[in-house]
């Protein structure tokens, strides 16, 4: 990854929309370990207590007196390279934790707790780190070895609201080349480099498994006022012929696109830089077509070249939820 980038604009390997999950933890007394990876921001509610103390949104262990320090342990929902964390302090003003660590590891399959526990292949990806509280504490990671778990370590108490872990995404190939897979998929490598505006919604949205939960859960730009439209465009996870695309605008019901197109390009390892210049050749495989409001549409290519990447323009502006491309690999390294 270029050093210059900022790593929070990559996947989060963590997310629960990808099947992140909380395994374990020593500790969970204040406030419980799943709030850990809840999607958006931790939240204040002034004056509500539980039955254990005031309401936290996050992970919050109890006054340690004893020597040691709190753990937890979790699943992340896509395997990878970690190339950025963020722990998240916000509302831990007296009871965040003075430091932090992380490990991570790499076991196939789900394994279970004691066999994640004892596992010899875990290995610091964080050093003990000064945490600031109330703060998004951010954090470069410069490990090249892919993980499918992390042991989060705080020190020696304390809460944290979220975790974040930014990276690349490093699947497990299932079937050959004559299997037919989503080729945007985010849980198969699939990345969405760059767009035109996503004011209302994250344009990694599009490329989350499963169908939309809501209409924040989609990509959206703000209303176009000038000429124009807005774009986006994909790294497939592999090189391959699409064969057909579908374009889900679930929960966009006042605000679909009025219609869209699809193009690919074949530019292995190419940068967002170039990938803008006016050089690229792009080939279109779904002309200008209509949408409809909160609907399903599949369109059927009408070429199938070796690609890379794929654009997707939508006109004038507005929002959706999913974007797959179906297709087969072809030969060749992901690009």
């Amino acid at each position: 990854m270029d050093d210059t980038r900022d790593f929070t604009e990559l996947v989060d390997l963590a997310a629960e929309g990808l099947g992140g999950r909380v395994l374990a933890a020593n500790d969970e007394f204040f406030a419980p370990k799943e709030a850990l990876l809840k999607p958006g921001e931790a939240e204040w509610r002034e004056g509500e207590y539980t039955e254990r103390g005031k309401w936290m949104d996050g992970w919050e262990t109890r006054r340690r007196r004893s020597e040691g320090f709190d753990w937890l342990i979790l699943q992340l929902g896509a395997p990878g390279i970690v190339r950025g964390v963020v722990i998240d302090t916000s509302f831990f003003r007296g009871n965040f934790p003075e430091r932090a660590s992380i490990e991570g590891c790499a076991l196939n399959g789900t394994p279970g707790l004691d066999e994640l526990i004892d596992a010899p292949s875990w290995h610091e990806l964080l050093p003990p780190s000064l945490l600031a509280g109330d703060t998004k504490n951010k954090f470069r990671i410069a490990d090249d070895r892919r993980v499918t778990h992390l042991r989060l370590n705080i020190f020696p108490d304390g809460g944290v609201a979220r975790l974040r872990v930014h990276g690349e995404v490093k699947a497990n190939r299932y079937g050959g080349a004559a299997s037919l897979i989503d080729l945007a998929a985010m849980e198969q490598g699939g990345y969405s480099m760059v767009c035109s505006d996503m004011f209302f919604g994250d344009r990694q949205n599009l490329l989350l498994p499963g169908r939309s939960t809501h209409m924040g859960n989609g990509w959206e730009t703000r209303r176009r006022r000038g000429p124009g439209h807005d774009w986006t465009i994909v790294r497939l996870a592999d090189r391959g012929a699409i064969q057909w695309a579908e374009v889900d605008t679930d929960h966009y019901k006042g605000n679909a696109p009025d219609s869209c197109m699809i193009e690919v390009c074949d530019m292995p390892g190419a940068t967002a830089d170039q990938l803008l210049g006016s050089e690229v050749e792009w080939t279109q495989i779904v002309p200008p077509s209509k949408l409809q409001p909160n609907a399903r549409h599949r369109f059927a290519t009408e070429a199938m070249p070796q690609a890379t990447h794929a654009r997707l323009s939508i006109y004038p502006d507005g929002g959706v939820a999913r974007l797959r491309l179906f297709g087969h690999r072809v030969q060749g390294a992901q690009p």
